[in-house]
């Protein structure tokens, strides 16, 4: 009986170490999606998203242009048509492209044409990058639908384009919030973000 006994322990850890491991397949099969929204100062639009659950990573970096691999010195040229740019990889089955929409009109201003709050250029004007028609779909229904709130007196002006090649931006702009917390607080309240979204979504 004592060796049945061992045998049967032994067979239930193999069967348990068995499903285990299939379960961690599974869960590592995750199917994932990109988004891409310019807002401004990327770092400024970095923490919301990745607050919001479902999203799995962010990285900061510039889109819109056409010149290979933009530095942030030539970005800021404002003669390439680079913009900053957060970059948004999600898991559709926890958060939806639209509600990653709704956390993106909550950090930019939407009827600033010229840049965002006291960043002013091309490199700095907002934008939603869509992948596909479906995503068009969804953020101009999004757009409209923001248009139609009453939140805003003027036309909503952030523009709505096909997405074109991501660049991500040198490692010191990755999670600049993180690396330099004081020194990005200052920047975030002294731009006028900070006052302008407590004035317009905490009423």
């Amino acid at each position: 009986m004592k060796p049945t006994f061992i045998y049967l322990l032994s067979y239930g850890f193999i069967t348990a170490y068995t499903l285990s491991s299939g379960q961690a397949q599974d869960s590592s099969a995750v199917e994932t999606r990109n988004a891409i929204f310019a807002g401004g100062c990327f770092w400024c639009i970095q923490p919301a998203f990745d607050k919001a659950k479902g999203v799995v990573k962010t990285v900061v970096g510039y889109t819109g242009g056409t010149e290979p691999n933009p530095t942030y010195e030539l970005v800021l040229s404002e003669k390439t048509g680079y913009r900053e740019s957060l970059q948004i990889t999600y898991d559709p089955a926890k958060i939806s492209y639209d509600q990653l929409l709704d956390i993106y009109w909550r950090q930019i201003d939407p009827t600033q044409a010229d840049g965002q709050f006291t960043d002013i250029g091309p490199s700095y004007r907002a934008a939603i990058f869509y992948g596909n028609d479906d995503e068009k779909k969804i953020a101009e229904a999004s757009k409209e639908k923001l248009a139609r709130s009453g939140k805003f007196h003027k036309p909503i002006v952030t523009e709505i384009l096909p997405a074109m090649k991501f660049y991500p931006a040198e490692a010191y702009h990755q999670k600049y919030y993180q690396q330099n917390p004081e020194h990005f607080e200052a920047f975030e309240k002294g731009s006028g973000r900070i006052s302008f979204q407590k004035k317009t979504w905490e009423k």
